[in-house]
Order: structure tokens, then C-alpha cells, then sequence
């Protein structure tokens, strides 16, 4: 557990949990919420023992409602001479992190909320989960969400929910991309717990790297992709994972990683 009780952080055999705890103000996030959840990152990417990390919150009603907007909170309170704000350097962060991320989405997603699910490399959600971008009812637009959604989403659904803040039910955020699998909430444990063990049996170095170069390649044209891909391939046929990986289907056994 973490030192901050609003964020728990807990592991869980080979995955961290990190856990926002503010239920009562529908899990919404503070940059004292999100320095946490950094912090907790940071944990789970020095632990070699971690092979994934699953981020929610506790309760049913909300996974997370973006900014906390009450008094004193400090939201868009910004210190103008910093490069960057916390919530913008925990996507960084997330997006650099070498293990993979599963979103756990409990309840409503709302605003922030949406850039903590965009920037998970998997999301399961419970079917009575609302997903939304109301920012444009409080005077502002979700501009760091964009940054994690415009490749994740369609242009045309971004733009519906950026411009009109209404919501969707998971069944529409299932069609449009934001998630991977809907469920019921009864079941919701279950399915994020299968998802994890389909990645904590695999080479720790094969996702490490593999999502290195797929972030890196994104942005590339095909050509480029396919030249740096090349060279992201060579280097990978040199690590231990690799070597072990090809052994272990030559004397069909399981293979014993050492994510090196």
C-alpha cells in the first residue's frame, strides 16, 4: 500500500494494482492522485518480479471522473514555470513504461478519467460503465486526452464526444475502440485476471522492447516503420529472452525468462 491512502498500490503475485481510493468524490484525481499513481509506476517498472500493471479504482460507480473540481482542490491552478504538469508527465510516463498496462474500468470514465484508460495498453470494462468528455460543460476542452485518444478512436467519434460532452454506454466505447472487452461487473475480477496471466507468462524483454519500437513506429510512414522495425528485430535476436525462447520450443518445454 502506498504511503497517499487515496491511491493504493498493491501487488498482486507478478501484477501491480493501482487503485484510486477517493470514492467519495467519484474517484476523481488531484495532482497529489496523480503524483502518486506515478510513484507507483516507477515501483512497478524497478520490480523485476512485476510483469503487468492494472490500474482502477475501488467502488462500482466510477472508475475515475477526471479532475477533482471541487474548492480547494487546486485543478488549473498551473505553475507556468514548469515544462510540464504532473497529469501531462504521468502519460508520458505511462506510454514509456515497459510493461504492460491493463485498465480496469469499474465505473463511469469521465474527462481525465478517459486519458488514464487511453494511455492502458489494454482496457475491460463493466457493462454499465459511461465514458464521456463533458469538459466543454465546464468552459474548458479535454486538450491532454486528445493527445492519448486521437490515435486510439476514430476522428469523427473523438470529435462527437469532445464538442457535445455527452456520453456512451461500453457496448458504443467496445465498437469505437476504447476498449477491448466489456463484461459484467460480477465478472470483471475475473476477466482482468485472465488477461493478465495471458502476459506474465511471456518474455518480459519481448514486451519491453516490442512496445518500445511500436510506439516509436506509430508515427513513422510505412517505409520508415519497416526500415527501423529491421533494425528493432536484429537487436531483439541478440538478448537472452530470445535465445532462451528458440531453445525452449526446440526442446518443447516452457521457457524460464530473465527479461534480459
Amino acid at each position: 500500500m502506498s504511503e497517499y491512502d487515496e491511491v493504493l498500490v498493491e501487488k498482486r503475485e507478478a501484477a501491480l494494482w493501482i487503485i484510486i481510493n477517493r470514492e467519495a468524490r467519484r474517484n476523481a484525481i488531484d495532482d497529489r492522485a496523480i503524483l502518486a499513481m506515478s510513484a507507483a509506476l516507477a515501483k512497478a517498472e524497478a520490480d523485476d518480479d512485476v510483469r503487468a500493471v492494472v490500474i482502477t479504482a475501488a467502488g462500482e460507480r466510477a472508475f475515475c471522473s477526471g479532475a477533482d473540481l471541487s474548492a480547494n482542490s487546486g485543478t488549473f491552478q498551473f505553475d507556468t514555470s514548469q515544462n510540464s504538469i504532473p497529469y501531462a508527465r504521468l502519460l508520458r510516463q505511462a506510454r514509456e513504461l515497459g510493461l504492460p498496462i491493463i485498465a480496469r474500468i469499474n465505473g463511469h470514465c469521465v474527462a481525465g478519467g478517459m486519458g488514464l484508460l487511453a494511455m492502458a495498453d489494454m482496457a475491460v470494462a463493466a457493462d454499465h460503465a459511461k465514458f464521456g468528455l463533458p469538459e466543454v460543460k465546464v468552459g474548458v476542452f479535454p486538450m491532454l486526452v486528445t493527445s492519448v485518444l486521437k490515435d486510439l478512436i476514430p476522428p469523427r467519434q473523438l470529435s462527437e464526444l469532445a464538442l457535445t460532452g455527452e456520453f456512451i454506454m461500453a457496448k458504443d466505447a467496445l465498437g469505437i475502440g476504447l476498449l477491448n472487452y466489456v463484461v459484467l461487473a460480477a465478472e470483471l475480477d475475473e476477466k482482468v485476471t485472465w488477461l493478465v496471466n495471458r502476459l506474465v507468462d511471456k518474455s518480459p524483454t519481448g514486451i519491453r522492447r516490442g512496445k518500445y519500437a511500436m510506439q516509436r513506429a506509430s508515427s513513422m510512414s510505412f517505409e520508415e516503420a519497416l526500415a527501423y522495425l529491421e533494425s528493432q528485430i536484429a537487436i531483439m535476436a541478440l538478448t537472452e529472452d530470445a535465445a532462451e525462447g528458440r531453445k525452449a520450443f526446440i526442446e518443447k518445454r516452457p521457457p524460464v525468462w530473465t527479461g534480459r
